[in-house]
């Protein structure tokens, strides 16, 4: 039975976080709000968990599932390769919605899809979703809808659609903006936009003024 909480509530926030975090190290899937749309949560350093987030969300293997951090420090251990343009890239708009496509460790242990060797990550600019991640570390977090259906901006419409599969619902009221987080790839000598999203590519050429865009 999915329990949920109300973040909007100080008691019941603390109670719901913690509670959240013992589901994750459980291998647990948990809805929780973000800048853009509420999202989906699970370990991403468990390959059952994200198989079991992928599987809630009627997603197969060729989607991977982003990953959020809690801090731009984590990016030390996640991502290599990360030129000097991607580190601006990182002070200019996190937290916030910029998610951006590096090459990952090739020591880390995480089956996160069918990534060919890249993560996309992102620090989301909302403070329930920062707590969480600050006490449990990286989490692979998607969209918590059903694919094909649109992405939830309340914690209603994320739990009509994934009902039980999640163990935790943190309900942070609606989410400011529909508008999905703008993509970028680093993996290449000169960044790439890869989805115009909540960042404009105007503001990106202000860091990255020879930015390419995807067709």
């Amino acid at each position: 039975m999915a329990r949920r909480y109300d973040c909007t509530d100080v008691v019941d926030r603390k109670h719901g976080l913690r509670e959240a975090a013992s589901a994750v190290r459980r291998g647990d899937l948990v809805v929780l709000p973000t800048d853009t749309v509420y999202g989906i949560g699970a370990d991403a350093f468990s390959t059952t968990a994200v198989g079991d987030l992928l599987e809630a969300k009627g997603r197969g293997r060729g989607v991977p599932s982003p990953v959020l951090v809690g801090s731009p420090n984590t990016l030390h251990g996640l991502v290599t390769d990360f030129s000097e343009q991607a580190w601006e890239l990182v002070d200019a708009f996190w937290p916030g919605a910029l998610t951006i496509v590096a090459r990952h460790q090739p020591s880390l242990t995480w089956d996160l899809g069918e990534t060919r060797g890249t993560v996309a990550v992102r620090m989301p600019l909302h403070p329930v979703a920062l707590e969480l991640l600050k006490d449990f570390g990286p989490m692979a977090v998607s969209s918590a809808n059903l694919t094909g259906h649109p992405a939830p901006q309340n914690c209603d419409a994320a739990q009509e659609m994934l009902g039980d599969s999640v163990a935790v619902y943190l309900d942070g009221g609606p989410t400011p903006d529909i508008v999905p987080s703008s993509i970028i790839d680093v993996t290449r000598p000169v960044p790439r936009l890869l989805r115009a999203g909540a960042v404009s590519e105007e503001e990106l050429r202000k860091v990255v003024p020879d930015l390419e865009i995807s067709h």
